[in-house]
């Protein structure tokens, strides 16, 4: 599984390859992360070197305080993140919005007709990749239009599925 690790202005791509080994940003890296008792400490020995972390989970970050020093990290799978990038954090209020498939997949479900009111956060289609089923939703208030896409079709990364007017 690959992750965006983001911590204060840098991006970390981090794979998991298995139970003790990870590649960063393409260096293979040997690890060995526990849990020490119920608490949020955690050991962690990175290639031969022991570190003793401290772990807080927050709505959106984890806080990690390491060598007496606090880092917010923001933790996204590949998935998550397209997903939130095609959920658009800057969605124009007026014209025509295209909804574009954030990933290839199958449509699964289209739960609006064209020209049917939607309400921000309404669902639009429901999309399966790597067998997860993925609910597109409406980044605001409008009309469903120009549905491109029908139940079964696959559809392929930035491909437009239907716009909101």
């Amino acid at each position: 599984m690959r992750y965006i690790t983001t911590i204060g202005d840098q991006e970390y791509l981090v794979e998991i390859l298995d139970e003790h080994h990870v590649l960063i940003e393409g260096r293979p890296i040997e690890v060995d992360f526990s849990e020490i008792s119920d608490q949020p400490v955690y050991s962690l020995l990175l290639d031969g070197n022991s570190y003793e972390g401290y772990v807080y989970p927050t709505d959106k970050t984890w806080q990690v305080l390491l060598h007496g020093r606090l880092y917010p990290a923001l933790v996204e799978d590949e998935r998550e993140r397209r997903l939130r990038a095609a959920a658009g954090s800057q969605v124009q209020e007026s014209g025509e919005y295209y909804l574009k498939a954030p990933m290839p997949g199958l449509v699964v479900a289209i739960p609006v007709v064209e020209g049917q009111p939607v309400k921000k956060g309404d669902v639009l289609i429901v999309l399966e990749s790597m067998k997860m089923q993925n609910e597109l939703k409406s980044p605001r208030d409008g009309l469903a239009a120009r549905l491109r896409v029908k139940p079964g079709d696959s559809v392929v990364q930035h491909q437009t599925i239907l716009s909101v007017i």
